[in-house]
């Protein structure tokens, strides 16, 4: 696993909190809530194909 997925991971996170408020203050909590949402969907599809690759490299190695 890379640092890079960690800071990418962190980035997303700092981005959709930044938006998150701007869009609370602004009155628009709905809009607030599915940029939250979109931000967690694409933190667990890093994070599923890096999953991915471990389930792989398990096979390779236990030769499954």
């Amino acid at each position: 696993m890379d640092i890079d997925l960690i800071f990418k991971i962190a980035a997303i996170g700092i981005v959709v909190a930044i938006l998150n408020q701007l869009l609370q203050r602004s009155g628009r909590e709905e809009q607030a809530m599915m940029t939250t949402i979109a931000g967690l969907v694409v933190v667990l599809m890093m994070i599923v194909t890096e999953i991915s690759k471990l389930f792989d490299t398990i096979k390779n190695v236990f030769n499954l």
